[in-house]
């Protein structure tokens, strides 16, 4: 094991025995919804940068994935959409943690009437190692994990959820990025990548190792603010802001002319007739705005026509559109 994972392993190892609210990000949504009542314990290991919980990727009692179980807090909200022995499992390398998630689960039996700690498998595994068969899993997700590999793990650990997930299966992730270049002691700082703050990536960049394991649809849901890295208290002589993204990667096939990215742009036509056709698959309904794909949007850019409006990336998307 690489040096910098038995530093995480050790900082996670302790966050299980001791719950950290200051850990990491803690910065989880906490789920309103019918008769879902989530313990305390459960809110205080939340060691997430957003949320990987998402209705619409849920419906149809999906076989779902978690890795990097934390307190078992999205496990029981994903739980929440299933309801089925096995229908959820969990895996993490530091057995405290699984040990830890285990008896929060008792706690929520006792406080939800619906759930059943056996809906949830807990396995002891890692992300570049999944102990899970081929094409057999619908919704897969990962909170504050990735961003914590160097590359050569991170191309393993995507391949991982890639080889695990079902044709058209998701990839449900929420990750610090970072536009600006961090130098060597902030990159190297074991402690600083294992709370998710120094293995930041640019967007492009994070997008990219998607797309390369041949990821099809990429689909940028939310981008939000999370931290700095100030001079004062870090190794850096410039301020450096850092963001937390939630992306869905689905493993639809690679189009011949690249993959479907979602970045939030949407196309509004406002020409004299009802309607605009590209002839390439994209009808513009006038005075209705049309989430598009980046690929779309430049195409469109492309015909130079003075009746369409075509939006700058807004890093939100919620589904539909011209893809």
């Amino acid at each position: 094991m690489s040096n910098y994972l038995e530093t995480t392993h050790e900082v996670y190892k302790e966050a299980a025995l001791s719950p950290d609210i200051g850990l990491c990000c803690t910065t989880n949504p906490i789920w309103e919804l019918p008769g879902l009542k989530i313990p305390k314990i459960m809110q205080e290991m939340n060691y997430g940068c957003g949320s990987t919980v998402h209705a619409r990727d849920l419906t149809n009692n999906p076989k779902m994935l978690y890795v990097g179980v934390g307190g078992g807090m999205e496990l029981l909200q994903f739980s929440y959409f299933n309801r089925q022995k096995g229908g959820v499992i969990g895996v993490d390398v530091v057995d405290e943690m699984l040990e830890a998630s285990r008896k929060n689960f008792k706690e929520a039996e006792l406080q939800n009437e619906w759930f059943k700690s056996d809906f949830v498998i807990l396995k002891k595994g890692d992300a570049l190692n999944l102990p899970v068969e081929n094409n057999s899993i619908d919704v897969a997700a990962q909170n504050c994990l990735f961003n914590i590999f160097k590359s050569e793990e991170l191309k393993k650990a995507i391949a991982e959820m890639y080889r695990v997930l079902k044709p058209h299966g998701r990839l449900v992730m929420s990750d610090p990025t970072c536009e600006q270049t961090m130098n060597d002691d902030l990159r190297n700082d074991e402690r600083l990548r294992a709370l998710c703050l120094s293995g930041s990536l640019p967007i492009d960049a994070y997008v990219k190792a998607l797309t390369d394991e041949g990821f099809g649809t990429i689909e940028i849901r939310a981008r939000k603010p999370y931290r700095v890295l100030d001079p004062k208290n870090y190794a850096t002589k410039e301020l450096i802001y850092i963001e937390s993204i939630e992306v869905a990667a689905i493993k639809d096939p690679m189009p011949d002319d690249g993959p479907c990215i979602f970045t939030g742009k949407a196309a509004i036509y406002f020409g004299g007739n009802d309607y605009f056709d590209d002839h390439a698959g994209h009808i513009l309904l006038k005075n209705q705005p049309l989430a598009i794909c980046d690929k779309t949007a430049a195409s469109l850019s492309s015909l130079k026509r003075d009746d369409i409006f075509i939006s700058e990336s807004t890093f939100h998307y919620d589904g539909g559109g011209c893809c």
